[in-house]
């Protein structure tokens, strides 16, 4: 099954997602890009990577100016540490659209829209929280 989370951030209770600081998106994923650097930055001025974690779980990683989507992420928590790094850093929320249901920490979760804040699901920025948030609770 193929699933597509992304990644938004708002500000001061914004309906609208706000630009993101690619600096920040750049300084994420590059350490973990084992794409064509080349390829980095589309025609449009978009950014993407393929990220691989450690432990050699990956995704396609597509950003433009106020989305980020994780295409196609492999379940474990290395490569969803890299998108919990990500929102963190940029006070972002997860979006899981299969569900239609937000994920994230304290700081971006108190510049969401009213009607998003009281939907939205607290987590902890980790990969094993993004992972069992958006994959579900593994069986030993």
């Amino acid at each position: 099954m193929s699933y597509s989370p992304s990644i938004y951030k708002f500000v001061e209770g914004s309906d609208a997602p706000v630009p993101l600081d690619l600096e920040v998106v750049r300084s994420v994923l590059t350490p973990y890009d084992v794409g064509d650097p080349g390829r980095t930055m589309t025609e449009d001025g978009g950014l993407q990577y393929w990220v691989r974690a450690a432990d050699g779980s990956e995704a396609e990683i597509f950003v433009d100016r106020t989305s980020i989507l994780v295409e196609r992420p492999h379940s474990g928590p290395g490569v969803f540490a890299v998108v919990a790094e990500l929102a963190a850093r940029l006070a972002a929320v997860i979006f899981d659209p299969s569900r239609g249901t937000f994920f994230c920490g304290p700081e971006a979760h108190a510049h969401l829209p009213v009607d998003m804040r009281q939907e939205a699901v607290l987590i902890d920025m980790t990969g094993q929280a993004v992972d069992a948030a958006l994959i579900g609770p593994r069986l030993a």
